[in-house]
Parts: C-alpha cells; sequence; structure tokens
C-alpha cells in the first residue's frame, strides 16, 4: 500500500549522501516517493504535493551529505523525511498566504488610489462647469431672459412646463434655450480644459 513505510536502506542512503548524481537516486525515488504521497495527502490535500515532494528531493540532495541515519533508531529516517515534507509544505502555505496578503493589499490600494482619482476628477469636472456656467451668465452678450429661463432650468431644476408657464413663453421656447445654452456651456468647458492642459495639472498642486 502507498501508505506503508519502506525499509530504511543504510548503502542507499549513503550512496545518495557521497555523490547527488548517484544512478540510486531513482531507486529512493521508487521507494520513498508513495509513502511522500501518502503524507502529502493525509496532511496537506489542498497543496500540490508533487511540487512539495518535488522541492523536497532538492532539499535532500543538499543535507544528505552532512545527515547521519542511525539504524538502531528505528524509524529515524522516516520521521526525518516527512520533517523535511512538513517544512516544505508549511513555506509553501506561508508563500501562498503571503502571496494572498499581497495581492488583498494591492487591490485595495488600486482600489483606494482609483477612487482617489475618481473623485479628484469629478470634483474637477464640477469646478470648472461651475466656472463655465459663472462665465456664461456674466456674459453681456447673453440675454437676460435667455439666462433667467436657464437658472430656473439648469440651476433650480425646474421642469420646462413650469418654467414656461412662469415666464409666458412657449414650451417650445424653453426647449430652444435650454439647447442653445447648453451647446455654449459645453464651448466654455473645453475652452477651460484646454487651458488646464495646456499649463496646469489640477491633480496637483
Amino acid at each position: 500500500m502507498p501508505g506503508n513505510v519502506p525499509e530504511t536502506s543504510t548503502t542507499l542512503l549513503r550512496d545518495l549522501a557521497s555523490d547527488s548524481q548517484h544512478a540510486r537516486w531513482g531507486e529512493f525515488v521508487g521507494r520513498y516517493r508513495p509513502m511522500m504521497e501518502s503524507f502529502m495527502f493525509k496532511n496537506f490535500p489542498s497543496l500540490d504535493a508533487d511540487d512539495i515532494i518535488q522541492e523536497t528531493l532538492i532539499s535532500l540532495i543538499r543535507v544528505f551529505p552532512v545527515y547521519h541515519y542511525v539504524p538502531s533508531e528505528k524509524g529515524a529516517f522516516r520521521s526525518y523525511l516527512t520533517g523535511v515534507l512538513r517544512h516544505r509544505a508549511l513555506k509553501a502555505i506561508a508563500r501562498s498566504a503571503k502571496r494572498a496578503e499581497l495581492v488583498a493589499v494591492y487591490a485595495d490600494d488600486r482600489r483606494s488610489q482609483n477612487a482617489s482619482v475618481e473623485d479628484e476628477d469629478r470634483v474637477w469636472r464640477e469646478a470648472v462647469f461651475e466656472i463655465a456656467l459663472q462665465q456664461y451668465l456674466a456674459d453681456d452678450a447673453v440675454n437676460a431672459l435667455t439666462k433667467r429661463v436657464f437658472t430656473q432650468l439648469a440651476v433650480n431644476g425646474e421642469k420646462p412646463e413650469t418654467v414656461a408657464q412662469t415666464f409666458g413663453i412657449a414650451r417650445n421656447s424653453v426647449d430652444q434655450i435650454k439647447s442653445r445654452s447648453m451647446a455654449r456651456l459645453r464651448e466654455l468647458v473645453k475652452a477651460l480644459e484646454k487651458v488646464d492642459h495646456a499649463g496646469f495639472d489640477h491633480g496637483t498642486v
């Protein structure tokens, strides 16, 4: 069965300790991989067992030259091997948690930055429109009635029918005043934006 613990071979471990490229590595993998897979599936089912086992084998290549197997200590190598596996698995979990934390922090930061930029843009657009509106209402070339009608519509938010009744003009005239006024406002806004982009940055002081 995959979960069975193989008999530890002193000569096998000695051969691997003496040569990291020894041909007996295949024998070692064939002997111990089933046990390693069983350990991973039982204790760390959410992790990629193949990755952890591969990392463990690579680490064993480095540590075998200094590892001393004592045959009289039953289960010593098994405990040592599962200890390395556990260590590698816990490191993988820690890396995964750290990545998740970094991703979460980055996402929060991006959302915060985007929200901040959106807020700045909204405030800037509102300020530009307000300036354009003030310029329009201060323009002596615009008829006084037109200014009053547009103020009731755009600033006070009154319905066109109500404005028409208030000033005693046709509903169609109210619509025409609104259309001409909005067209002029768009021109003023574009002019202000050109000035801003040419010499100023509304996002900095």
